[in-house]
């Protein structure tokens, strides 16, 4: 009959206890998909846009309003903004926690070293001659570790941190992107108010024209009190409005500033705008949606926020079964100090340790039940960014188109407009009208300059839009 190994029961209750430490996980399983690119359709106003030799925005899209100023407040942005700066902090710190997981994967070793002075009771556990005498303990001991990893929890931790840090690059990027259409559109808006300013002056001047004519002629009997005091009602509300859009100048310089990074004596810096948009409204790229995904930095950051969460479900699950860690140590010990660095003082161990999760089922499920539930967030959220990132290129083709419309318009009522202003000055100062038919005139054709220039400044704007949507230019942080 054979003999049974004397270390057969170990091994049969470590089968036992493995078999046993594998929790049970339940069904714990992610609910929500990601969208894919055909799943989203694009309308027909999409499609007409799209043109097949149509280009991506170049990395430096902001060049094309060929502005030498804007050129330079744009860099000083990006170099000096400290919003963007705390985002690429973010990504160093996103970094540096990768690292962190990466390092726990590798094997670890540590050292130590130490001394006690230490008296030793009569009766205690310690023999002769250290009974009820003083003596030095010295130990230096080396000791070592690695994680067998048998399930991939490291590795899953370690693909998560990556993804976070991914994540954070493509989130600095999408702040750069966000910046430079920030000063861009700033930049336009400080454009509009000094060109209203103008033409509101060109008003005032010529109202205060039409008042010099009125007074001359009331002084000869020509026209009455009332018709003076009709068109000096006029020139304070002029002046309050110019005023006024003197104001919205100073705080545009200031947002510019603070834009850049700096304070508002540099607003004083700042030459008026002279952007020239010259080309046409940009047609879309004909891949949309599906190349949209790849290059909008908030779709890819929630893009590695999901693969982030879903490598911690799979670390979660890993936590279920057994795992071993290896164990080992070497060194030396003595009391006292002349025989520390002899060979007897030496001390070597080596220990597998094998952990098993017998009675943390509930907290291990509640934890894979988290970080599931978390993955269902990311996915939802990246459904969301990536409907939201569509409805912009949408939203903006939208604007472009009706903003070519209106500017057609708005260039027809301007001729009317002056049309009617010459034909109304020419009546009154012959005395044919009175002051009020000139001065209606008058205000309807600064009303549709004012008209003119707001079309203008939205095409500029939805330009700048329209780059922001599409993601900017294609210079991505790398590993993006």
């Amino acid at each position: 009959m054979p003999r049974a190994l004397p270390f057969a029961p170990g091994v049969a209750t470590c089968v036992v206890l493995a078999l046993a430490g594998c929790a049970d996980i339940g069904d714990i399983k992610p609910q929500s998909h990601r969208l894919a690119p055909n799943d989203l359709a694009t309308g027909a106003a999409l499609a007409a846009a799209a043109a097949p030799a149509a280009q991506w925005p170049a990395e430096q899209w902001w060049l094309a309003f060929g502005d030498p100023q804007l050129d330079r407040l744009v860099a000083s942005a990006l170099a000096g903004n400290p919003g963007l700066k705390a985002a690429q902090a973010r990504v160093r710190q996103a970094a540096a926690l990768a690292d962190v997981a990466g390092a726990a994967a590798g094997p670890q070793a540590s050292a130590s070293a130490g001394t006690t002075r230490e008296r030793f009771p009569a009766h205690g556990s310690a023999a002769a001659p250290l009974a009820g005498n003083w003596a030095w303990y010295n130990a230096a001991t080396l000791n070592g570790s690695y994680d067998l990893d048998l399930w991939g929890s490291h590795h899953a931790t370690l693909a998560a941190a990556l993804g976070d840090a991914r994540a954070a690059a493509a989130e600095a990027q999408m702040a750069r992107l966000s910046l430079q259409a920030a000063v861009v559109r700033t930049y336009i808006q400080l454009w509009y108010r000094h060109a209203l300013q103008d033409s509101l002056a060109q008003s005032l001047a010529q109202r205060r024209r039409i008042l010099d004519i009125v007074r001359r002629r009331h002084a000869a009997g020509l026209a009455s009190g009332i018709d003076v005091a009709t068109v000096e009602n006029t020139l304070p509300a002029g002046r309050r409005e110019h005023e006024r859009i003197g104001e919205s100048i100073a705080v545009l310089r200031n947002q510019l500033a603070a834009l850049v990074g700096k304070g508002p004596g540099d607003a004083e810096t700042i030459a008026r705008p002279a952007p020239a948009l010259r080309q046409a409204a940009a047609a879309l790229p004909s891949a949309l949606p599906a190349e949209l995904l790849g290059r909008r930095p908030d779709i890819a950051a929630m893009r590695w926020r999901v693969e982030a969460a879903g490598r911690r479900i799979d670390g979660a699950r890993a936590a279920f079964y057994p795992n071993l860690n290896l164990v080992a140590f070497a060194g030396l010990q003595s009391f006292g100090f002349a025989r520390f660095f002899d060979a007897s003082a030496r001390t070597l161990g080596f220990t597998p340790a094998f952990s098993l999760p017998v009675f943390e089922g509930g907290r291990l499920r509640s934890r894979l039940a988290a970080d599931t539930a978390a993955f269902d967030a990311a996915v939802e959220q990246y459904n969301e960014t990536v409907v939201n990132a569509l409805a912009d290129v949408a939203n903006v083709v939208a604007k472009i188109q009706s903003s070519a419309e209106q500017g057609r318009l708005a260039e027809q009522a301007l001729a009317t407009a002056a049309r009617a202003h010459a034909l109304a000055d020419r009546a009154y100062r012959a005395g044919i009208t009175d002051a009020t038919d000139a001065l209606e005139a008058q205000l309807i054709l600064l009303g549709e300059r004012d008209a003119l220039l707001r079309v203008e400044s939205e095409r500029l704007d939805n330009y700048a839009s329209l780059m922001t949507a599409l993601g900017g230019g294609a210079g991505m942080e790398e590993g993006i």
